[in-house]
């Protein structure tokens, strides 16, 4: 599987992070990492990931389970993967975007969703406080026990240090033998399950909620060409900027598009475009009945 191959990692944490990244290079990383944030000047860490000496034959079990399990069940695979994927943390940056990534990936590979379709897992996930909660649970199903083991073995040299890779950091962890067995066989069971209900809510209440926004979508381009005339880019530009600014001309959209601005013109395409949208009790126009993005 050219994805988790260190090549294919390299080429899909370029085309996630940009080129204008801060990193030394991109690929397999050849320093410590760790999950966590800087409070009142003081590290918190919530996780630290195997020794990178370890990282390349830890993603090659990952495709090599990949392979040993094809025609398995895909929710089953794009979990294991996924959430394998960043508990071993085998990149410097990106890793949490690239695990969202493979499950999209694996599912389409297994044929179990077609193109050109995409779940977007990341819209559901960050929806409300409680799937963020869900989520995070689903993390520290391995994370918290570990660190409770592990916690104390953690500490930070005064100055960084430049890693192998040109990473330069102050972490150190001295214990990555005894802690090696907990990352080697890690129990993946409970990452499934809330996979399993995770694309289960995405297909029943997001994709449910594009599927609406793009007949509306549609249905408002339609209307709209029999008021004004133009390329599906410029009508798209007003239908997305007058639903930003709730109904109201901008004067952008006016310098860009002077016919807008003809008397009643305006008040057509804001009419067209409120009973295109309309939300049974809500408004129209706000910006985020929009579809979610999907993940990478």
């Amino acid at each position: 599987m050219l994805g988790l191959a260190a090549e294919g990692l390299a080429q899909l944490q370029e085309a996630i992070l940009g080129k204008t990244t801060t990193l030394p290079a991109y690929g397999l990383r050849r320093s410590p990492v760790y999950v966590g944030q800087t409070v009142r000047y003081e590290n918190v860490v919530h996780y630290f990931a195997p020794p990178w000496e370890a990282v390349p034959r830890m993603v090659d079990a990952l495709s090599q389970f990949l392979i040993r399990t094809e025609g398995a069940p895909s929710v089953m695979r794009a979990a294991v993967a996924s959430f394998g994927f960043v508990d071993i943390h085998p990149l410097s940056d990106g890793n949490g975007r690239v695990h969202r990534f493979l499950l999209n990936d694996i599912l389409r590979r297994d044929g179990a969703v077609h193109a050109p379709f995409i779940l977007p897992v990341s819209a559901l996930i960050t929806d409300s406080t409680l799937e963020r909660a869900n989520y995070d649970r689903a993390l520290e199903a391995f994370s918290k026990p570990f660190m409770g083991r592990f916690a104390e073995a953690s500490s930070f040299r005064r100055e960084p240090v430049a890693q192998p890779d040109g990473v330069r950091s102050n972490f150190e962890f001295a214990a990555y033998d005894e802690a090696m067995p907990a990352w080697r066989f890690i129990d993946l069971t409970s990452h499934v399950e809330y996979m399993s209900g995770v694309i289960d809510r995405t297909i029943r209440k997001e994709m449910h909620s594009q599927a609406a926004f793009f007949r509306a979508h549609d249905h408002a381009r339609q209307e709209l060409k029999e008021i004004i005339e133009g390329p599906d880019a410029h009508l798209d530009m007003i239908i997305r900027s007058i639903r930003q600014n709730e109904g109201r001309l901008s004067d952008k959209l006016r310098g860009q598009f002077p016919q807008l601005g003809v008397p009643g013109v305006w008040e057509q395409v804001a009419r067209v475009i409120d009973e295109a949208f309309a939300v049974p009790g809500g408004n129209p126009f706000r910006p985020d009945v929009d579809p979610p993005r999907g993940d990478p």
